[in-house]
């Protein structure tokens, strides 16, 4: 599987999206320069479809605005 995926920096929340094979691995990678938590992935069975996702959340676009507006009670304030 591939995942796209959002996480949040806990001190200045800031976010992060990304792309990766192991989800668990990726979060762990975030973890060892500063204190990130999971909001949102998506699972994918296509690397490239992974990737196209990822591509559009990062173009900051409609894409994006309307994943944040969506997941505006989970991001951390």
């Amino acid at each position: 599987m591939y995942y796209i995926y959002l996480i949040q920096n806990r001190t200045n929340k800031s976010l992060y999206y990304g792309y990766t094979n192991d989800l668990y691995r990726r979060l762990r990678e975030h973890n060892k320069n500063g204190d990130w938590e999971l909001i949102y992935y998506e699972a994918y069975r296509s690397e490239e479809d992974a990737r196209k996702r990822e591509g559009k959340l990062k173009d900051y676009g409609q894409s994006r605005t309307h994943l944040k507006r969506r997941l505006s009670k989970s991001l951390l304030k």
